[in-house]
């Protein structure tokens, strides 16, 4: 009887628990506040982020192929000239010449490079003309908040380059009557001329540079003092960033005396543009761009109650809910990819109730509105420095009430219901014709969705969506912060307390990527699909020295191998454009891809010769095909993207030079990216070089072709300069024993061979040891995609409870109540650098992964890194090497079952521990096993 009751009650417990679990639901109870309060929609082309407000509704939008730039060459014709004599200073320990060299002679071509000079020096002196009383004196002078750390794009000024005048004043102590002063105003992007009363007190250049400047006592005067700042900015971000500094800003103090006995200056800034048309400033690649807003004015401001504001992302679909005035009133909004639409529903449990505005803005300058029927509002806009055109088509469709449409808005009055439909194209065709009508574009797309009912598109954009979400499930466990919202489950995460949020982070990133990389689309760049600001950190481009990849780690580990198209579409593209570059600056054959790329797919080293010369992106790029091939075992697909893989490998035959000292084949001139300058032979170029010879050679014997090729191969594979273990016990990131062990650069790039390449295997303990000495000196701290990278890392290492502790930072919260940040998430899970950047997201979500099940050694390694804070849990639909979808249950912190279906008929070994089990498989049979992997 006893037992029985003890038995009922854990049913109960159990149905209880059940019952408590909460949706795949991000949810929170007021509207968003900022961008990453809000909460992302996409369909592969177009993006939404929602924020929910109550008395406008604002759905910031963007279409994956806005970009500035044009087709154009990137490749410098000639600079393979000086590739001898740069390898040569390299060799006789000369690093700083050899930067110099290269940055003269050896990068990419910059957009608008030809003739810039004398625009540039023509411009400056004619807004240097003007002197400080005439800016004074000029109509139009409007209040700012600053600092401004992120530009005072962040300030109201999105979009903005040129000449702004700043305003503000201090009040003289009358103790300090007599004395020089010293003025600190903190750093500035980029170039400033400082006034005080009138006269020039000092003048910089250069974001890094801290303002400080002495003020006579001459220029001084009894109470009130003006301080005036012309700040010039030609590209990118602008404005007075102050508060990165140890000491007080924007504070007055005498000469040699304690900045922190200053007066501050008057918080009451002032600003006026003077000129926002500086010429187009040289560019090596294009960035991202914002397309716009629709923004929803509501008519009543009542106050509201209950509210909810929600991402389901089991549905792929956004809620909104509250009630004012006796009526709950409801907005849903969803990303159709069948019809490449957004698609809203606005409901009041009243008819008659809903009464708003609908409009468009947009940051471009160069935008209009304008009205195309009776129910469809327009927006066309041009990118300032490109050639790419967008149209964009909202149409309102209301049961019962009154719509009617000006150029500037729709007004809605008195409905009961109303249907949104947003499209939008852009003039884009390929990466080397921008010819397209977007007009035409946006216009047929609406067509096609216009007129179906929110619940038709609604019901068929789960028949796309749920197949791809629903391979694919995780449970860890439930507590009660499983109910709290979403912003509060980040707050108090540990990984006890709430072990569903980390199964609700990783099911994001699968949602995401979903969102963000669909067939026919572009890939997912450095903030996936979304994006608000016409200057976004780091162009929002496609980061290749990790970034880029990352992306796509959780792609064939969790079900959305389908999700990785547009990956290999880009790989395609820039392997056409690399052939270029290899040849112009290597003099060599296939193709080569330095550290970025973008919509163009520009190939050629940019930026700065300290880290843009970095050769092996291309050969990075084929790991992702090869790794297709593992997964999918699908040969056709192997075939057709073999000539890449080959022409990746016929480059580094070409370029790798034997080192003089040691014998061995080296890459030079690389950098061990973004870390140590340009260099010779760092040791990720080999990692990364040494796999792609071997899954190059790999292929070709899947294939069976190119036998003497691959006899070339591997006779470059055994002459590659090798892992070296260094004094500390560290793995070498470069060919010289030079490590710091007091380093913790955010880059770990000579753990490649760890993950995401299999160069350092489990067996060869020496150089894992040497792998995990390293990275332990890195630390746990670092960017969001550095965490990511490091959660990854350790499970390949099979600390599943070292891998845990970095997980517990990357959910960490990256803004604090004083308003600063630090990797972590934002309040809508997107992954901080900061600022946001997805590559954390999807990087954190395929570590996970690998904490469950790893295949990369030729056996399904079950369990390899369980941390003891995950004692029971299940997942389902996990895939691994060779074609195979495992399904994996644990309690107690031990395997309690596992079931293995083969989709390509394909051998398989299992290990578990100490356990192991070789099957021979049939292709769609599923294999059931116990915890001793003895089949049930």
């Amino acid at each position: 009887m006893l037992r029985t009751s003890l038995l009922l009650l854990a049913l109960l417990l159990s149905l209880g628990t059940a019952a408590a679990q909460q949706p795949l639901t991000l949810w929170y109870t007021k509207p968003a506040e900022k961008w990453t309060d809000a909460l992302p929609l996409g369909n592969g082309r177009l993006g939404a982020m929602v924020f929910g407000g109550v008395g406008q509704e604002r759905l910031q939008f963007n279409e994956t192929t806005l970009w500035t730039g044009r087709p154009r060459p990137y490749a410098r014709p000639g600079a393979a000239q000086y590739l001898p004599q740069i390898r040569q200073l390299l060799a006789q320990g000369k690093q700083a010449e050899a930067e110099v060299l290269a940055a003269q002679h050896f990068m990419g071509l910059r957009d608008h490079e030809d003739g810039y000079e004398p625009l540039k020096a023509a411009w400056l002196q004619k807004i240097k003309a003007v002197t400080a009383p005439q800016a004074l004196a000029a109509p139009g002078w409007q209040p700012i908040s600053i600092p401004t750390p992120n530009g005072w794009e962040v300030a109201g000024l999105d979009g903005l380059d040129g000449a702004v005048w700043f305003r503000t004043s201090f009040e003289l102590p009358a103790a300090w009557a007599g004395k020089d002063l010293t003025l600190s105003l903190g750093r500035i992007r980029d170039q400033d001329l400082t006034y005080v009363n009138g006269q020039l007190i000092g003048s910089d250049e250069g974001i890094s540079k801290k303002r400080r400047y002495r003020v006579p006592t001459a220029a001084l005067k009894a109470g009130r003092n003006e301080v005036l700042i012309q700040v010039i900015n030609y590209y990118d971000k602008g404005g007075l960033i102050g508060v990165k500094e140890q000491q007080p800003v924007f504070v007055a103090y005498p000469e040699a005396a304690d900045p922190a006995t200053g007066i501050a200056l008057n918080p009451a800034w002032q600003y006026w543009v003077q000129d926002q048309n500086p010429p187009l400033t040289p560019t090596y690649q294009a960035a991202y761009q914002p397309f716009g807003d629709v923004l929803l004015d509501f008519a009543s401001t009542d106050p509201t109650t209950n509210y909810r504001r929600e991402l389901d992302i089991r549905q792929a679909l956004t809620r909104t809910r509250y009630q004012q005035n006796g009526a709950t009133f409801t907005r849903e909004y969803l990303a159709s990819y069948p019809r490449n639409a957004v698609v809203g529903r606005l409901r009041a449990g009243e008819k008659g109730r809903l009464n708003f505005r609908a409009r468009f803005d947009s940051p471009h300058q160069q935008r209009r509105t304008y009205r195309i029927d009776d129910h469809t509002l327009a927006l066309a806009v041009q990118v300032r420095d490109g050639v790419l055109r967008g149209v964009s088509y909202l149409r309102v469709a209301a049961k019962k009430g009154k719509v009617s449409v000006t150029d500037e808005q729709i007004q809605v009055a008195d409905a009961d219901e109303v249907t949104l439909y947003l499209t939008a194209a852009t003039s884009f065709e390929s990466y080397q014709k921008a010819d397209a009508d977007p007009e035409k574009r946006a216009a047929e797309t609406m067509r096609g969705v216009s007129g179906q009912s929110f619940d038709k598109l609604y019901k068929e954009h789960l028949r796309d969506y749920q197949p791809l979400f629903n391979a694919y499930h995780l449970d860890l466990g439930h507590t009660p912060n499983e109910q709290l919202p979403t912003d509060e489950r980040i707050l108090k995460f540990s990984p006890a307390a709430d072990p569903a949020l980390l199964a609700l982070y990783q099911q994001y990133g699968r949602y995401l990527l979903i969102a963000s990389s669909r067939p026919g689309g572009q890939p997912a760049n450095l903030q996936g699909l979304w994006n608000e600001s016409l200057t976004p950190s780091w162009g929002s481009k496609y980061t290749t020295n990790i970034n880029l990849q990352m992306n796509y780690w959780p792609a064939e580990l969790l079900g959305l191998s389908a999700c990785a198209a547009p990956l290999f579409g880009l790989i395609g593209e820039a392997a056409e454009a690399g052939k270029v570059t290899a040849k112009e600056h290597y003099n060599a054959g296939g193709w080569v891809l330095h550290h970025n790329t973008d919509l163009w797919r520009g190939t050629a080293p940019i930026n700065a010769s300290n880290h843009g010369i970095w050769v092996t992106g291309a050969a990075w790029l084929t790991q992702p095909i090869w790794e297709h091939y593992q997964f999918s075992q699908d040969r056709e697909f192997l075939r057709r993207q073999y000539p890449i893989m080959k022409q990746a490998s016929q480059f580094f035959l070409d370029f790798l030079v034997r080192d003089e000292r040691t014998g061995w084949l080296i890459s030079t001139p690389s950098n061990s990216p973004e870390h140590g300058g340009l260099v010779a032979g760092p040791t990720m170029d080999h990692q990364i070089i040494r796999e792609l010879l071997r899954n190059t050679g790999e292929a070709a014997r899947t294939l069976k072709i190119d036998a003497d090729f691959e006899k070339q191969l591997l006779e470059a594979y055994v002459n590659l300069a090798p892992n070296q273990v260094g004094k500390h016990g560290q793995l070498q990131e470069w060919l010289e024993d030079k490590d710091d062990p007091t380093d913790t650069h955010r880059h770990v790039s000579h753990l490649w061979g760890v993950f995401p390449g299999t160069d350092i295997p489990w067996a060869d303990q020496q150089m894992t040891q040497a792998a995990r000495t390293s990275l332990t000196q890195r630390g746990d701290e670092g960017t969001g995609w550095s965490l990511a990278w490091k959660v990854n890392l350790w499970a390949r290492l099979r600390d599943g409870n070292h891998a845990l502790r970095i997980l517990e930072n990357l959910l960490a919260p990256a803004e604090t109540g004083s308003g600063s940040e630090r990797g972590g998430v934002y309040r809508n899970l997107f992954d901080a650098h900061p600022p946001f950047q997805i590559d954390g997201n999807f990087g954190g979500a395929a570590g996970m992964a690998e904490m469950l099940l790893q295949s990369h050694a030729g056996y399904l390694d079950v369990l390899p890194a369980l941390p003891a804070a995950w004692p029971a849990g299940e997942v389902r639909g996990l895939r691994a090497r060779g074609g195979f979808v495992v399904s994996l249950r644990w309690q107690a912190g031990k395997l309690t079952g596992v079931d293995i279906k083969s989709e390509a008929g394909r051998p398989c070994e299992l290990r578990y521990g100490d356990k192991k089990l070789n099957l021979n498989t049939k292709a769609g049979e599923t294999y059931k096993l116990n915890a001793e992997l003895q089949p049930l």
